[in-house]
């Protein structure tokens, strides 16, 4: 399932995954907890101004604000939205493809948003436009091979519908060579970069991280056909992804890196 670098002609209005925000926040909050290492790469100082893009229900933006540094949250979902402004946080609703910002954040921030788009091109560019000269780009996403065995697993069941999962899934992971060239391409100079393999405990397990991460995907089987999807796909994945002990471990490659825009 190798990746190249893509500039395909993604609509505007796409939408590939849907979020329910509750559901993530009971489900999902290993996604923050676990970006400890991509927040101290970020490095985030009193007074800085510093764009969270793809900032979800605002877990780690209210952490990046906790430094005193002036953040704003960026996400295109209103319900994800909603939770972040609960939080007290400044948000904007933004497709990440037509960011409408102008030099005006010393970092731009992101943690497991951007493997949701294939047409990277027009968000880096995006982004360089939003930071300031030198500003610095500092995120992690999905990378080369990232939950490989669960595509996999799904392809296999939804062929039997005509369902391509890996095109409805909308996802990016590129490898670091590939993720290099779309960011020198677009302006930015590499600080540092590297492909870290993590298998991820999954404690409300396989199907609930299927209902949650997968839900555009599977919205698109008849109704009656959903759970008993979800049912076949874990039994698939459970010699691969459940240990002895009956915990899932999902299979996490993450891409983090640190660039600077010339």
């Amino acid at each position: 399932m190798a990746s190249t670098p893509q500039t395909e002609h993604t609509t505007q209005t796409e939408r590939t995954q849907t979020w329910d925000a509750a559901r993530y926040a009971a489900n999902g909050r290993f996604v923050a907890n676990l970006a400890g290492e991509v927040l101290s790469m970020l490095d985030a100082k009193p007074g800085e101004a510093i764009l969270d893009l793809g900032c979800g229900d605002g877990a780690l933006t209210e952490r990046i604000a906790a430094t005193g540094a002036n953040v704003t949250g960026c996400d295109a979902d209103t319900s994800m939205l909603a939770a972040a402004r609960e939080r007290g946080l400044k948000t904007v609703e933004a497709d990440m493809r037509s960011l409408p910002f102008q030099s005006e954040f010393d970092a731009v921030f992101s943690n497991a948003a951007l493997h949701w788009v294939t047409d990277q091109t027009s968000v880096l560019q995006g982004i360089h436009r939003a930071l300031k000269p030198g500003g610095r780009f500092v995120a992690e996403m999905g990378g080369l091979g990232n939950i490989a065995s669960i595509r996999t697993a799904l392809l296999a069941v939804l062929r039997r519908f005509n369902l391509d999962a890996e095109e409805l899934g909308g996802s990016f992971y590129p490898s670091e060579m590939d993720y290099r060239t779309l960011l020198e391409s677009n302006g930015f100079r590499i600080v540092t970069m590297a492909l870290v393999p993590r298998p991820t405990l999954v404690k409300a397990g396989m199907e609930e991280w299927l209902r949650t991460f997968r839900s555009g995907v599977l919205a698109r089987l008849p109704e009656a056909a959903r759970e008993p999807a979800v049912s076949e796909v874990t039994d698939l994945l459970r010699p691969m992804l459940c240990d002895n002990s009956g915990q899932w471990w999902a299979d996490y490659v993450r891409l983090r890196f640190h660039a600077v825009r010339d």
